[in-house]
């Protein structure tokens, strides 16, 4: 307030040293000057002193201004007698005092620089100061722009750190004057300089040139290479003469690399690499190199369902089918026999150059054993071997590592029909067979197990007569009667009409399986392998059965009641007659159809 009274006094004391009229225009001067200092206006003042907080400031006006010190930076630079730019905050606060303030007169100086010589879509230059939420803040000659995160690159960017501290141009995307924003793109500039390279580029490139280019991105199926304003496709296939199960195998991101161009579409602006077309292509001499019929050593590179890919020489590859794997074993996928990496021998079965494929075998490598199979298993021979496999319709036995023998189910007994070869041996099993024939060209043996043993109908005629008792256990049921095992290997059959004597509706409801039943021998016929039983005939006494043998036999003339063992098997086996003899299967609907209907009637 002091300094003020000063100020008025000194100015009275001036104009009073002038006439009246002169006093007059001076006092008018004095208050058109107050008009200029208007609150929001940005005015030229002279630092007068650094008290404490506060730098006092005079702008011309009754009263000094105060303008806190740390709005001059930090540490602040300021110094009596400095000129300052400030803003006219308030008039008078409630000390009097002329509030001023530094920093708003700054912002809004940079603001009128701003407006004055930038406009939305002008390019300029900033320094990228900090990271905030969503992006990076920009110094623009002062002033502080956003650049989002989707505008600092044309590719995604995840980490912002390196970008801190550097300069880059950028292109006004907004200004907003009344929020004192600026929006800026850094990707949306080097878009536009990237699309003027690549009509340059376009339109110097041709087929067979080489270029440099770097690794811009890896797929499945190849590698993206940045031509310098222009991507090209590496196809996986294009990176090496050889096979590679992944691009990552043959290059890296951020590599760089001298490709070939292939193919150019201008329309499409696509460009076609090529890596491997940079050397020689191993395939040109192929025949030359590897004859049809030669011995190589190569390494497996790769296994498929199918075979294995075995490399000859760097950029060559031969499939070995796994059909081609072994003479004698069948095998079902080529990875139970190699692995990758592993060297094996190799002959070349065939080569087509065209199609860039080569069939190698390994089998061909090594004698095949089936050559000599005749004269080591002659016709004839005895041979021990272990049930490798059963099937329907007979059992593969392994005589030798890779050589399987064939028994047929035919083969398998002289007594009985045997239906499937579980009923006589089990997988693992060790048996003894004699073989019968030997087809080396089809690669098959066929081996009899019945063979290998005496058959029992040869000296059958020697150990039973007609009219003898039997005693055996029943083995199996069907619709006709009963067979019974009178001795290991030997069965007789018991007609239902032989059981009792009333009459028998079905056989199931007088006998059961393992019961043991006494009978007479009533028919022997060695030629075809049959003996007919009679459970009746066996209560009989030795001169009644003599005296009515006749009859009995005339009851089982053929046609009529056969006692047919051989007969009656294969009728229970192949029509399936009977639920006693194959539990699961259906009935014969031919011949048992009476059956069925009295089931149905029950």
């Amino acid at each position: 307030m002091q300094q003020l009274q000063k100020k008025k006094r000194h100015v009275e004391f001036d104009l009073s040293q002038f006439g009246g009229d002169v006093q007059a225009d001076l006092s008018r001067m004095y208050e058109e000057t107050m008009k200029d200092f208007v609150e929001g206006s940005i005015v030229r003042g002279t630092v007068l002193t650094v008290r404490g907080n506060e730098v006092l400031v005079d702008i011309g006006y009754k009263s000094e201004g105060v303008v806190p010190l740390d709005e001059f930076g930090d540490p602040p630079a300021v110094t009596p007698g400095d000129e300052v730019n400030v803003l006219l905050d308030a008039i008078e606060d409630e000390s009097g005092m002329v509030v001023l303030s530094k920093q708003k007169a700054d912002q809004k100086l940079q603001w009128e620089r701003v407006e004055a010589n930038y406009r939305e879509g002008g390019t300029v230059e900033g320094l990228i100061r900090s990271k905030v939420r969503g992006g990076l803040i920009v110094d623009i000659d002062g002033v502080e722009a956003f650049l989002p995160g989707s505008q600092i690159d044309v590719m995604p960017v995840h980490n912002t750190d390196p970008y801190v501290g550097n300069r880059y141009e950028f292109r006004i995307l907004k200004i907003s004057p009344e929020r004192r924003n600026i929006i800026v793109s850094r990707r949306e500039l080097m878009e536009e300089r990237l699309k003027e390279k690549k009509g340059k580029l376009l339109a110097t490139i041709e087929v067979g040139q080489v270029r440099r280019g770097v690794v811009k991105n890896i797929t499945d199926f190849g590698a993206f290479i940045d031509l310098d304003g222009l991507d090209g496709l590496l196809h996986i296939t294009d990176m090496r003469w050889g096979r590679i199960k992944h691009p990552s195998e043959m290059v890296k991101v951020g590599e760089e690399l001298e490709v070939m161009i292939l193919d150019v579409d201008r329309e499409k602006e696509r460009v076609s690499l090529g890596l491997k077309q940079r050397t020689r292509n191993p395939w040109e001499d192929i025949e030359a190199k590897f004859p049809v019929g030669s011995r190589l050593r190569g390494r497996v590179v790769n296994l498929v369902p199918y075979g294995a890919f075995v490399e000859l020489e760097e950029g060559v590859e031969g499939l070995v089918h796994v059909s081609e794997l072994s003479w004698t074993k069948r095998i079902a996928r080529a990875s139970d026999v190699l692995a990758v990496g592993q060297e094996v021998d190799v002959a070349v079965l065939n080569i087509n150059k065209e199609e860039q494929k080569i069939a190698l075998g390994i089998r061909q490598t090594a004698e095949n054993p089936w050559d000599t199979v005749e004269v080591r298993y002659p016709v004839g021979t005895r041979v021990r071997g272990k049930v490798r496999n059963l099937t329907s319709y007979g059992a593969f036995v392994e005589m030798e590592d890779g050589i399987d023998g064939m028994i047929h189910v035919s083969d398998m007994s002289w007594t009985r029909k045997i239906n499937h070869p579980s009923e006589v041996m089990e997988k693992g099993n060790e048996v003894e067979a004699v073989v019968l024939e030997v087809d080396a060209a089809n690669q098959r043996i066929s081996l009899g197990l019945k063979q290998a043993t005496e058959d029992p109908w040869n000296t059958i005629a020697s150990r039973y007569r007609i009219g003898k008792l039997v005693t055996g256990k029943v083995t199996k049921l069907a619709s006709f009667g009963a067979f019974v095992a009178i001795e290991e290997g030997v069965d007789g059959l018991v007609h239902i009409s032989e059981i009792r004597d009333e009459h028998v509706e079905k056989v199931r409801d007088v006998l059961d399986v393992g019961q043991e039943v006494t009978a007479r021998i009533v028919r022997i016929d060695r030629a075809e392998r049959r003996i007919g039983l009679s459970i009746k005939a066996a209560a009989m006494a030795d001169e009644e059965f003599e005296k009515r043998q006749d009859e009995l036999m005339e009851s089982l003339r053929p046609g009529e009641n056969l006692v047919d063992l051989a007969g009656a098997f294969d009728q229970a086996f192949d029509n399936a007659v009977s639920e006693e003899w194959r539990p699961g299967e259906r009935k014969s609907r031919k011949r048992f159809d009476k059956e069925d209907k009295d089931d149905e009637d029950e």
